[in-house]
């Protein structure tokens, strides 16, 4: 179930990723400032990525019917630090482009910490990978 789950947030996140580029460049240029644009594209360029990542992540639990327990649960905590980095990290800059509340920015960081925990966790899981 967690393998469906994973590949379908992944399919979703990547697609709304391209959606929000698209309306970033397209519907967003006369309304916000370049930097607003900035912070925006830079939220929908890390999801993409992790959309990327936790769509690898599914493939690899899929295939890792031989793998320790440990194992598929350090791959299953990676894809859920993925997905609440984008929803921290993209959705904290998406709502400060819109908004200009500056306090946002001091959210994001959390979202990075997500990204790293689940880079971290991709690593050490595909080191003990068979």
């Amino acid at each position: 179930m967690i393998i469906r789950i994973f590949l379908t947030i992944a399919a979703i996140l990547g697609g709304t990723s391209v959606a929000a580029g698209a309306f970033a460049t397209h519907a967003l240029k006369d309304r916000l400032s370049e930097r607003a644009i900035e912070i925006f594209e830079t939220g929908a360029r890390y999801q993409m990525y992790h959309a990327l990542a936790l769509l690898l992540v599914g493939l690899l639990l899929s295939q890792a019917e031989g793998q320790s327990e440990s194992g598929r649960s350090l791959l299953t905590f990676t894809g859920c630090a993925f997905m609440a980095g984008v929803a921290i990290f993209s959705g904290s800059l998406y709502a400060l482009s819109f908004s200009g509340i500056k306090w946002l920015g001091a959210i994001t960081p959390l979202g990075g910490l997500a990204f790293l925990l689940g880079w971290g966790s991709l690593a050490i899981a595909a080191w003990g990978y068979k």
